[in-house]
């Protein structure tokens, strides 16, 4: 008979929401982002999962004749072409090993053009981290200016890909 009344104070507690709250107030709690990882060539990346479309296996990739160095090609993500960026070439991807999947992110349109895809070369997805705002440095590299800032994940540090920067930073008539 007493579980029976626990249960009863139990569900009237969670009608009203009391047991959904954490013992913090939301002043302590600190707003989370989830970012997915991956590498490229001997960096870590990440991009807001918002950002992030999916991640394929590699695909079949078209080359561009005379296309610059940092365009791999373009691949068919069911229907619609994808051009494949390769963010790590400065560092001289061994020739023959390729990377084992894409990145497939999305710039969201202005209203006067579509939403853009962009696929970016990964040697491997890590995965996705939660990371509240204090765990983000506003500067990064000045060698990479395709990066908004660093993220600390595991005791190292990925750097923030800013797509709208990716795509001033390489240019190409494909985009």
């Amino acid at each position: 008979m007493a579980l029976d009344s626990e249960n009863a104070a139990l569900a009237v507690g969670l009608d009203n929401g009391e047991f959904l709250e954490s013992e913090s107030s939301p002043e302590e709690r600190r707003p989370e982002r989830q970012y997915c990882v991956f590498r490229a060539g001997r960096e870590r990346f990440c991009l807001n999962v918002l950002e992030v479309e999916e991640v394929v296996d590699w695909p079949i990739v078209t080359r561009i004749p005379l296309a610059p160095s940092f365009l791999m090609g373009v691949f068919n993500l069911r229907g619609t072409i994808v051009p494949l960026m390769d963010i790590a070439f400065t560092e001289g991807r061994r020739p023959g090993l390729l990377p084992k999947h894409v990145v497939v992110a999305a710039i969201k349109g202005d209203g006067q053009h579509d939403d853009l895809r962009i696929g970016i070369a990964a040697d491997e997805v890590i995965g996705t981290f939660s990371a509240a705002e204090d765990a983000l440095l506003d500067q990064a590299p000045a060698e990479v200016p395709h990066c908004r800032g660093m993220l600390r994940h595991e005791d190292r540090l990925a750097l923030v890909v800013d797509l709208h920067r990716l795509t001033e930073v390489f240019p190409v008539p494909v985009i």
